[in-house]
């Protein structure tokens, strides 16, 4: 389906199908930011449909035309990155500035207090007793619940209360640099050593796994209305492409700042912990992939350990003040809601889950960084299927996760797609 007419038919068939679940998020949103993101977002889409319609009826003229290729193509998709998440975050942020209450999720908010908090008080987070003293309307917003670093992206607003200071403008930009990296990397090491049609099959798959992480609604919703899981995902694809190009320090590195902004990073890590331990490079990987995010802990941990175990422990473990909104119909929350005892049935079918992928992982450690992709992926889309409280939003991680595969098979230092061995890329399917 992506090969066939130059990947157009798939562009136009993402940017309708796009157009019409913003146009569906803007009339049918209980959520004020989604529905103004719907409103802008739709337009966006609809243009780069119209767009690509053109590409491909130039290309139907004439195969070879400029126009209708990955160039170009790569233009459209900055064009629809722009118009529907970049426009949608800088005007909601402007009006947010102006006074308007309803034009950030509570992420936004909560990043924000943090970086406020780390400045003042030398840590993120607040402890029981002084979320507990807060209004029951607040107390969810006392609590932080990510690692140290993501407090980081609230400093701007800490410092100067404008539109660009605003946590989502600085997701928006880690995230288009973290990108551009991981894309400059993977072409750099094709370029070494590939023919010019490998050259130009990377260049498509880099394309295709671009837009699953940038124009793709889940994304380009989430980094318009709250933003926090963008750079966390740019910061794995960019350890996978480390990865994929023989860099086991950098790949560390890459997943160890991701583990030190959020807990979803800690999955990627474990799995590439794996793939480095085959190149007889673990302890090379563990020392950034590990030891950043535990360095990250450490103040918060010597300033206040009760208040970070609050935040970082118990209230996602759904043992705090107040219970995580995440509440997503996935056949988890389904199950822990609608059947006896359902919370302890979820966990225990999560807990198998993980289980089943740790056998995989002793039995068969990835040996690619696109098997390690693709296990990567599916775990987490089990997780996400199977956790009591989700979020639809996290599908993002999932989706990149595996869509960014296969340009990492074909960015692999042997130029070719049989980097994976039968047997390993048929288990990880």
């Amino acid at each position: 389906m992506d090969g066939a007419a130059g990947g157009l038919p798939l562009d136009l068939g993402l940017y309708t199908a796009s157009a019409a679940f913003a146009g569906i998020t803007a009339a049918t949103s209980t959520l004020p930011p989604h529905r103004a993101w719907g409103a802008v977002a739709g337009i966006g889409y609809l243009v780069a449909a119209l767009l690509a319609a053109g590409q491909l009826l130039a290309r139907r003229r004439r195969p070879d035309t400029p126009l209708a290729g990955t160039a170009a193509r790569s233009a459209i998709t900055a064009l629809t990155w722009a118009t529907t998440a970049l426009l949608p975050l800088a005007w909601q942020s402007a009006q947010r500035s102006a006074g308007r209450t309803d034009r950030a999720q509570e992420e936004v908010v909560v990043v924000e207090h943090s970086g406020a908090r780390l400045i003042h008080d030398g840590t993120p987070y607040l402890g029981h007793d002084t979320i507990a003293a807060l209004p029951p309307g607040e107390q969810l917003l006392g609590y932080t619940p990510y690692q140290p670093g993501m407090a980081l992206f609230g400093l701007p607003r800490a410092a100067l209360d404008t539109w660009w200071t605003d946590a989502r403008v600085w997701f928006a930009l880690a995230t288009a640099l973290t990108l551009a990296l991981a894309v400059r990397t993977l072409r750099a090491n094709t370029g070494r050593h590939a023919a010019a049609d490998n050259r130009a099959r990377t260049d498509a798959a880099l394309l295709r796994a671009v837009q699953a992480a940038t124009v793709l609604p889940v994304c380009a919703l989430t980094l318009a209305t709250g933003g926090d899981d963008l750079p966390v995902l740019a910061l794995c694809l960019l350890a996978l492409a480390y990865a994929a190009t023989g860099r086991p320090g950098r790949a560390g590195l890459a997943v160890g700042l991701a583990g030190a902004l959020k807990l979803f990073a800690w999955p990627i890590a474990l799995v590439l912990l794996f793939w480095a331990v085959t190149r007889r490079a673990g302890g090379r990987y563990a020392i950034g992939a590990f030891g950043l995010p535990a360095a990250a802990l450490l103040p918060a941990f010597l300033v206040d350990r009760d208040a970070l175990v609050e935040n970082v422990l118990r209230f996602p473990l759904g043992q705090g003040l107040v219970t995580s909104p995440a509440a997503s119909p996935f056949p988890g929350h389904l199950i822990a809601t609608g059947l006896p005892a359902g919370r302890a049935i979820a966990t225990g079918l999560l807990i198998a889950a993980g289980i089943a992928i740790a056998v995989h992982l002793l039995r068969r450690p990835p040996r690619t960084a696109a098997t390690s992709a693709l296990i990567c992926g599916y775990g987490l889309l089990a997780a996400i299927a199977l956790m009591p409280a989700t979020r639809f939003g996290y599908l993002l991680y999932p989706l990149a996760l595996l869509v960014w595969a296969p340009a990492l098979r074909l960015a692999a230092p042997d130029g070719s797609s049989s980097a994976d061995s039968p047997a390993e890329a048929a288990d990880s399917a």
